[in-house]
């Protein structure tokens, strides 16, 4: 089995491999993207996080207010300077650092922090946004259940199959970005957590988990077809 996992648009060709814990389908293998050089960005701004991290109303089940300051303060929302190249609107996650970016203008981004792919479940590459979904039902693959036997208890009839349905216990929290490339379901996402003092660590099958007040409002500004880089760790 592949310890690293990465894949790019053009050329595919697929490999048997572990399943990301949030996917289903199987991961192209390809070889990885080029490190980037990591230099320190500067703060531009930074919102009240008393507001920012407080509960959300008018949702369909709770978004809970979190402690922010239980947070490394590198992990919470902030606006930054950034040097890399991609356009407006374009996402790029830096697993070696656990932040995504979310281009604004050249040079500006938002960064939010995130977690990241476990020891064995990190990969790198280029994808699009293809598909969103509000409070979406979790179905885990087969092989995540067979490395985990305990999760079975915990599901019961989707519409998708077994899984955990979308609200305040489901792992993929408020709001789901699904991952395609080459037209297909590449079994990764972006999403909320259940767990949301563990932004920072590795800790995730493979998916980019986020506060759940921080995919709300990526949410809300991603369309469909947004490229998404995923550096190498």
């Amino acid at each position: 089995m592949l310890s690293r996992r990465s894949f790019t648009l053009p050329a595919l060709s697929f490999v048997a491999a572990g399943l990301a814990g949030c996917g289903s389908r199987s991961i192209v293998a390809l070889p990885e993207l080029s490190a980037p050089s990591r230099s320190l960005t500067r703060t531009l701004a930074r919102p009240n996080y008393a507001d920012v991290y407080a509960s959300y109303p008018g949702e369909r089940f709770p978004v809970l207010a979190i402690d922010y300051q239980r947070i490394d303060p590198r992990y919470l929302r902030q606006t930054v300077e950034f040097s890399r190249k991609e356009v407006p609107g374009s996402i790029i996650v830096d697993p070696g650092s656990y932040h995504l970016y979310f281009v604004e203008s050249p040079g500006i981004a938002t960064r939010y922090g995130v977690g990241v792919g476990r020891e064995g479940f990190g990969w790198s590459g280029n994808a699009r946004i293809n598909m969103k979904r509000d409070w979406p039902d979790w179905v885990p693959p087969q092989e995540m259940i067979e490395r985990d036997p305990e999760i079975k208890a915990q599901l019961e009839k989707t519409s998708r199959g077994l899984g955990v349905r979308g609200g305040p216990k489901s792992p993929l929290g408020a709001r789901t970005l699904y991952l395609f490339g080459d037209g297909r379901d590449l079994g990764y996402r972006i999403h909320g957590t259940l767990e949301p003092y563990t932004v920072g660590t590795n800790v995730s099958s493979g998916c980019i988990r986020m506060i759940n007040q921080d995919i709300v409002h990526l949410y809300a500004r991603v369309s469909l077809g947004t490229p998404v880089t995923v550096l190498p760790a």
